[in-house]
């Protein structure tokens, strides 16, 4: 009679999709499959304090509004996820960011020719530039609903899609 209570606590806390992180583990793969909870962000940053997790912002990527892109501080380093209908389809450690390497997504150009699947990465800010150099660039194959890297030769990105305009978190 006992085990049954201890079973249901148990599982309350099993379900927001961080149970499985360890700091010093594989972060991404710890992440992926896990279906996300619905319950305020705050109580589950609370209840993972132990790997320092922080809600860093969120962005609708498919026109539906079930893909969704999420920030996340994990152990001292910066991840995003994509999520599809609250479950995690992919996530990658996003690198090092700042005022002169900002965080972008949004549309690019490859050689001149507009691509036309939103992208995700780092930029090079350059002087009366209106285009950026990618440093390191994904997009986001929404058919997939995965994170898909592409080469930085010849990828160029407009300010407007500049999501981080101070030092990396």
């Amino acid at each position: 009679m006992l085990i049954l209570p201890l079973f249901c606590v148990s599982s309350v806390y099993a379900g927001d999709g961080f149970e499985d992180v360890r700091c010093g583990g594989d972060i991404p793969k710890a992440l992926i499959g896990k279906k996300g909870d619905e319950e305020p962000v705050v109580k589950i940053e609370e209840r993972h304090k132990d790997i320092g997790l922080k809600d860093l912002g969120a962005e609708i990527i498919s026109d539906d509004e079930r893909l969704s892109m999420i920030f996340w501080k994990i152990c001292g380093e910066e991840y995003v996820t994509l999520e599809y209908d609250d479950q995690c389809t992919d996530a990658l450690k996003f690198p090092k960011h700042s005022k002169e390497t900002p965080q972008f997504d949004g549309f690019c150009e490859l050689n001149g020719k507009e691509l036309k699947d939103v992208v995700l990465g780092v930029l090079k800010r350059e002087e009366g530039a209106k285009n950026f150099q990618a440093l390191s660039a994904w997009k986001i194959d929404e058919k997939q609903k995965k994170f898909v890297p592409l080469s930085v030769e010849g990828l160029r990105c407009g300010p407007d899609g500049i999501s981080s305009e101070d030092d990396a978190k």
